[in-house]
């Protein structure tokens, strides 16, 4: 059996620090085989709010792989945002986009956040030919029989709507890991979690959400989610301090808007590509 901590969108700047030291307790303690934490470790990707989230993940003393979010990236520095995207991850480079590799199964990551996009909204997922490609290479190259879990930042379609486009090129890529031995594609981004299998043209996939550590909730408190492998099943656990169930922290859909509520006292972007659109109700 193997047992994963799927964490997302933690945002230190905004960060729900009751929940985060609940969650650090749980890894001491429980000692899970590997945390994955798909993005958005910061709110503006300022210096001070990336010094607090390395600190805190080198802290846990389990094997980690870190994902890119969209507010990972520099976000007043727009130099920094093309020439050097990733300088305020040095500490933790080694942990970036890391492949775990475990008995039987390997965490396998997908970049899904673009430094800029052919469309005013960059928050939004994109998979190119490039990042989509090195995933599949490093999933072929796994053992034989090996299966893996895909770790990327943004859901790859939105479940149940022909939507706006959430991810480009979200859809040709679930439909080639859907042709490989995937057991599960793991994000975040919407701040709720959810489990949903999603059909291609090469078969179903396994998608899966984390929900949020900030106190940027959305329709469900913080939580994470515990991930358990075994005789080829997999079965996914929402823990959160509210002790709500599973089964009522997941949502039905991944929305066509995923972005969370604004929360009081955040600071408010200087210029938005996009108007907000409030988000659906579940």
């Amino acid at each position: 059996m193997i047992r994963l901590f799927h964490i997302s969108d933690i945002h230190f700047g905004l960060e729900d620090r009751r929940a985060l030291d609940w969650v650090a307790q749980c890894i001491a303690r429980e000692k899970p085989d590997a945390v994955a934490i798909t993005g958005d470790l910061t709110m503006r990707a300022r210096h001070r709010e990336f010094t607090a989230a390395c600190h805190w993940i080198k802290s846990l003393d389990v094997a980690v792989t870190v994902e890119v979010g969209n507010h990972d990236l520099p976000y007043f520095n727009l130099v920094e945002r093309f020439v050097d995207p990733y300088r305020r991850f040095r500490s933790i480079e080694a942990l970036l986009e890391r492949e775990i590799d475990l008995p039987g199964l390997a965490i396998v990551p997908l970049k899904t956040t673009a430094r800029a996009q052919w469309r005013l909204n960059w928050s939004k997922g994109a998979v190119g030919m490039a990042a989509l490609n090195h995933t599949l290479r490093a999933i072929d190259a796994l053992p034989s029989g090996t299966r893996a879990v895909v770790a990327c930042h943004h859901p790859l379609v939105e479940a149940g709507t022909r939507g706006k486009a959430l991810t480009r090129g979200g859809s040709r890529a679930l439909a080639a890991l859907a042709s490989r031995n995937v057991c599960a594609v793991i994000s975040g981004h919407v701040h709720d979690p959810f489990h949903l299998i999603h059909p291609t043209p090469n078969g179903p996939v396994r998608m899966i959400g984390a929900g949020t550590l900030s106190q940027r909730v959305r329709s469900t408190p913080p939580s994470f989610n515990e991930l358990t492998l075994a005789g080829g099943e997999i079965t996914v656990r929402v823990r959160n301090l509210e002790h709500v169930s599973t089964r009522d922290m997941q949502i039905e859909d991944v929305p066509e808007n995923a972005l969370p509520p604004r929360t009081e006292g955040e600071p408010v972007a200087p210029v938005r590509a996009v108007p907000t659109i409030d988000p659906p109700v579940y």
